[in-house]
């Protein structure tokens, strides 16, 4: 067997151990330290290469843009936690329960305001699969429409700033942070529009799926409704304007912005009587088991990566993408195939560290003549898209993780069925939105006119 079969070979190992269920930490760090083995054994690979290991470790560990991860994992939790989450989805279902499809659309409000808050897609879809579908269900809205908008709302944190995915995107391909979120804001916004545009069509096509509040549950003061909505929106508002604000103003770095969006969420949850040493305890504690994730993914991945390179990976990855049929459009269809169907067994995290380096050469030689802008704004627009691709898997049956979250505090009167059926509108609603990026690239590329 010649040496040009160990990457590949490699690669396949690797994807094998994943897919039967190991952890993927382990399955990435153990299939490195296999195939480097045999890659000695058989005059292919060179020992000293893993030298520069520890090195790539401490700069992981010393990397000032991952540390803006923990801030924003810290802010989702907290905000589910203090109850804050479930003040914002009664309060804006209250304003809008009055239209028909009323609470349909708060929830994709309350899924975009989280999603700028938190980025966190879990946290997102179980709150509002906790608070909101048994209210939508008690009104009579149908369980798919339920189902589906509660899901689809959730994921929104996947792609609207500051986006977990974007940050850890962004050190992957080598590109700002702060540009990739400009850039995915606009699309973040259409696919939460458009959302709710499907909402309100079946509202009016179908009233009986997405019947109005009962009248005796809208008999509330406009004036006490309004003071309601100023003291639960206003804060966690002002909180996400400060956040984003500083970071599209090149005030503050991410990170800086992250600690800061942190420290706000603790003074909101105290300011509203919510903060207990419980409630603290447990936001830490389940932010240092994600941060933990995320790092031995990071670990393990650059592992794999060190020896799948030394054994000329890179290279034949490059040669398979660069040589597609169809050029541009085939690397495109290619590449976003592969990320919309490992994504149904993947998390996102881990296709960001073990398929997206590989991408990232590809796309800035193949695209950047396409798109006519430099490599890094290339890669930004790209970026982008795999956020949309990436949003779009997690809600794609039978694996979507999103679909999970829901099923784990779904009543039982909703079948898994129910929800399936649910999403599917929203899986083509975005699909349609990752056709608008593809076609008209300046929905993410506005903001860098003139740059």
């Amino acid at each position: 067997m010649g040496p040009e079969w160990l990457a590949p070979l490699m690669f396949v190992a690797a994807l094998l151990f994943i897919f039967s269920g190991y952890p993927v930490a382990f399955a990435l760090g153990g299939v490195s330290i296999v195939f480097a083995v045999i890659g000695v054994s058989t005059g292919y690979f060179d020992w000293l290469l893993l030298l520069a290991l520890p090195d790539r470790l401490a700069g992981i560990m010393s990397n000032y843009i991952l540390l803006a991860v923990p801030f924003f994992i810290f802010m989702g939790t907290m905000l589910e936690r203090s109850g804050l989450a479930e003040d914002l989805l009664k309060t804006i279902g209250q304003l809008f329960g009055p239209m028909r499809g009323g609470l349909a659309l708060a929830v994709v409000f309350v899924g975009a305001l989280l999603a700028a808050a938190t980025g966190v897609v879990g946290a997102s879809v179980v709150a509002m699969g906790v608070i909101s579908l048994p209210i939508m269900l008690r009104y009579g809205y149908a369980k798919e429409l339920a189902s589906g908008v509660i899901s689809a709302a959730g994921t929104l944190g996947q792609i609207i700033p500051p986006s977990i995915v974007l940050i850890v995107l962004a050190d992957q391909m080598g590109v700002s942070v702060g540009g990739l979120f400009a850039g995915a804001l606009v699309p973040g916004l259409i696919l939460a529009g458009l959302y709710g545009l499907y909402a309100m069509i079946v509202a009016m096509v179908r009233p009986k799926q997405a019947p109005a509040l009962p009248i005796a549950e809208r008999n509330i003061a406009r004036g006490v409704l309004l003071r309601r909505v100023l003291l639960v929106m206003v804060p966690p508002l002002a909180l996400i304007l400060v956040v984003l604000g500083s970071i599209f103003a090149g005030i503050a770095t991410p990170t800086e912005s992250g600690a800061l969006g942190a420290t706000g969420t603790i003074l909101l949850a105290a300011a509203n009587r919510r903060l207990t040493r419980q409630k603290l305890r447990e936001a830490l504690e389940e932010t240092t088991k994600l941060t933990a994730m995320v790092m031995m993914l990071l670990i393990a991945s650059t592992a794999f990566a060190l020896v799948f390179r030394g054994l000329d990976g890179g290279f034949w990855i490059e040669g398979i993408l660069t040589n597609l049929p169809g050029g541009v459009i085939g690397f495109l269809i290619v590449a976003n195939l592969s990320i919309f169907v490992l994504g149904f067994f993947l998390d996102f995290f881990e296709i960001a560290f073990i398929i997206i380096p590989l991408l990232v050469a590809p796309a800035a030689q193949l695209l950047s003549p396409m798109l006519g802008v430099p490599a890094s704004l290339t890669l930004i627009w790209f970026g982008v898209m795999v956020g949309v691709n990436l949003q779009t898997s997690f809600l794609t049956p039978p694996f979507g993780f999103a679909l999970f979250y829901l099923r784990g505090v779904a009543p039982s009167s909703v079948s898994t069925t129910d929800i399936y059926r649910g999403v599917i509108p929203f899986i083509v609603i975005q699909v349609i939105g990752l056709i608008i990026l593809m076609v008209f690239p300046q929905v993410v590329l506005w903001s860098f006119q003139g740059s």
